[in-house]
Order: structure tokens, then C-alpha cells, then sequence
């Protein structure tokens, strides 16, 4: 997955003229503090250089990240057709060029981020979004919703980890009342990340949210520790890019953890593809999140005809078992 044209040629506009080496230094500092999950009081992105390191070193993998759980959530509430979005945590604009990529009928962005660095950086690129009415608000994620005005689409993409768990339960329950049809939260593809995310999920079962993505059933999650619920989504490194993480692969693999739920019932079904399907000699070994709640590795072999023709196609993450 590569960024929209439109948005990786403004981030190449905003990077112009920037020393590669400060580039670098920015971004190995980003990279540890992400790594940490540090909480210090301070902002990831507390200055300039830090926001231009993160447009750099991060931007392309939290946008394939944010994009692939809004495509499966499109490919499950097929019906869904927003036209108001509300992001928080905004940081540069990630879920507004991702949510519009997904949904070009979006009118209205509101995008909340406290940080005073990433969001002048990201009012810059929204410059060029398709979207018409793009609203930035300066406000923390914990205190600036007061004035908020509820929207069809809800995002909440790699926030949760820079609070505390009071802080978290008490953003949830904010933004469920703000989501008029469906809400989004991604999570770094981490154990800690996961968990996150299984809190989130039983906290909005509770408050009556019907699961859409990615669970194939609403009961309670089978996967067992020390495995995790995790995805994967390969990005396609720019130049820049490359430059800045000293890499010379010139792709690497986000991976991520994510969840959508719905004010409306959704028909759930099939089996969530949760690794890297193994093909060869005529089966497929796969590991899935089955409707009736269960998770396990199967073998598919040509028997199943149906089913293998989409076992051998599937990607990790992909829904199979369907018509």
C-alpha cells in the first residue's frame, strides 16, 4: 500500500529543505518512545522536527494500518455511507486521507489533536484532502470533546496507548456517544496493543455497540495469551522514507491491531484469516476466528472446493467462508 498521491506530494513539500541527519536523529527518538509505550507527560510529537520525522518515518504504515481496518469495516457494513467524520488523536490527518480513501462521500472532518506541532503540520496537508469541510480543533483527546457534535464515522487510531486506563474507559464511552453509525479504534499489533483493544470491545458490548470488525461473532474472544489478535499490512517505503529509517528493504510490514462496531446490527459470519495462510501441494493451512467463537488452525485441502479457491487467495486478515 502506498500513500495517495495527493498526500505524499505534500508531505515531499513539507519535507523539502529538511537535514536528512535531523530526519534520522527525530525519528530513532520516535521509534523508542513508541517502542516503550513511554507516558511522560509529554507529547510524542512535542516539536517541528518530530512531526516532520513522523510524516517521514511513520506516516505510510499508520495509513495502510488505518485504511485496511476501514476497508474491512466498508466490507462488512456494506450500507454504510457516512458523511460526517469525527477523528481524535488526529496527529497529521492519518484517518481523515484514509476514511475518505475508503468513503469518497464524506463531507464534514473534525480532527482533534492536542499536540500544537503535528497539527499545524497536518492542517497543511489537509489542505489537499478531498474532503470540503475539514475542521481542526486544538484540544487533548481527555478534556476537548465537550463541544463536539456527534458524527456518522468515529476514528480513534493509535491514541489508547498514551493513556491511563481510567482515562481510556472514560474516552470510549465519550466517542460511543458521539458515533451516530460506526466507530473505529486501531491499536499497535502488539500484546499490549491487543489488549487494548479486548477492553474496548467488552466496554462497548456493554454500553449495547454490536461488533462488525474484524470478529467474526460477538461472543467472548477465544485467542489465548501469549498469542494475540493481530494483522498485518504491507506499506511500500519512499525514498524518504528509506532515507530516514537507514533501511534498504524497500517495503516493510506494519502490523496492527483494530476494532469496528456499529449503532446498528450487523450480520456477522465467515472466518477471519488470523496469520499468513501456508499453501502447498494442494491444501492450505490456515488459522480462523470462526463464527460459532471458536479460533483454530485448519487444513483446507481441494475437497472443499469453495472454500479452498478462497483459502489460496486469502491474505492475512481477509474474510473467507462467505459466498
Amino acid at each position: 500500500m502506498e500513500l495517495p498521491a495527493a498526500l505524499r506530494q505534500a508531505v515531499d513539500a513539507q519535507l523539502q529543505g529538511v537535514a536528512l541527519a535531523d530526519l534520522q536523529k527525530a525519528s530513532a527518538v520516535l521509534s523508542r518512545r513508541y517502542r516503550a509505550e513511554t507516558r511522560d507527560g509529554k507529547w510524542h510529537l512535542s516539536d517541528e522536527l518530530a512531526a516532520y520525522a513522523y510524516l517521514a518515518a511513520r506516516l505510510p504504515a499508520t495509513f495502510a494500518a488505518v485504511t485496511s481496518a476501514l476497508q474491512e469495516t466498508a466490507h462488512i457494513c456494506d450500507a454504510f455511507s457516512p458523511r460526517s467524520h469525527l477523528d481524535i488523536g488526529a496527529g497529521p490527518g492519518t484517518a481523515l486521507w484514509a476514511a475518505s480513501d475508503v468513503w469518497p462521500e464524506i463531507e464534514q472532518s473534525r480532527l482533534l489533536e492536542g499536540s500544537n506541532a503535528i497539527r499545524a503540520v497536518g492542517e497543511k496537508l489537509s489542505a489537499y484532502a478531498p474532503v470540503a469541510d475539514v475542521q481542526w480543533v486544538a484540544a487533548d483527546v481527555t478534556t476537548g470533546l465537550k463541544n463536539a457534535q456527534a458524527s456518522d464515522l468515529v476514528t480513534l487510531a493509535y491514541v489508547l496507548d498514551e493513556l491511563s486506563e481510567a482515562a481510556r474507559q472514560q474516552l470510549i464511552a465519550q466517542l460511543w456517544n458521539l458515533t451516530e453509525g460506526v466507530f473505529v479504534i486501531v491499536e499497535p499489533g502488539t500484546p499490549s496493543g491487543w489488549q487494548r483493544i479486548l477492553d474496548a470491545r467488552a466496554q462497548l458490548q456493554a454500553l449495547g455497540a454490536h461488533i462488525a470488525a474484524p470478529c467474526t461473532h460477538s461472543r467472548s474472544c477465544a485467542v489465548q495469551s501469549p498469542d494475540w489478535c493481530h494483522f498485518s499490512r504491507r506499506v511500500a517505503r519512499t525514498k524518504i522514507h528509506r532515507m530516514t529509517k537507514e533501511a534498504d528493504v524497500p517495503w516493510e510490514d506494519e502490523k496492527f491491531s483494530y476494532l469496528a462496531v456499529s449503532r446498528q446490527p450487523v450480520a456477522l459470519g465467515g472466518q477471519r484469516v488470523l496469520m499468513q495462510p501456508k499453501t502447498g501441494g494442494g491444501k492450505v493451512t490456515v488459522k480462523l476466528c470462526n463464527a460459532d467463537g471458536t479460533v483454530a488452525e485448519e487444513l483446507i485441502t481441494k475437497r472443499d472446493k469453495a472454500l479452498f479457491a478462497q483459502a489460496r487467495r486469502a491474505d492475512w486478515g481477509d474474510l473467507i467462508g462467505i459466498e
